[in-house]
């Protein structure tokens, strides 16, 4: 299913590429979690295209953002097989069989926005 590119869209993306920009180094969070905190919390899947249309962006770390259980669900987004991994693991995240371990460990959860 395409997207179709809209001025609400810009808008929901550019705010959930506010968000992932404060996830510290070292730590994760999830689609559901930058969702609520937009206020949409029923929108993890319009943060997970967000996510996808993020890639050209240097300054937006999609590899800390991960489904609810800590799976790397976006790592086919990644140029190589296991950039996405690679990428959590020079932060010090350990990951098995796409799995984050120590999930709750290094989950940031992002604060409530006032929109």
């Amino acid at each position: 299913m395409a997207l179709k590119k809209s001025k609400s869209n810009d808008n929901f993306f550019e705010r959930v590429y506010e968000i992932v920009r404060q996830i510290p180094e070292g730590k994760v969070t999830s689609y559901g979690a930058i969702a609520k905190a937009l206020g949409a919390a029923r929108s993890a899947r319009m943060v997970g295209w967000a996510m996808n249309a993020s890639h050209s962006m240097d300054d937006v770390p999609a590899h800390r953002v991960v489904n609810q259980k800590g799976l790397l669900t976006g790592k086919h987004h990644f140029d190589g097989t296991n950039l996405m991994q690679q990428l959590l693991e020079n932060e010090g995240i350990e990951v098995i069989d796409n799995q984050i371990i120590d999930f709750e460990k290094h989950f940031w959860k992002p604060e409530i926005s006032e929109h």
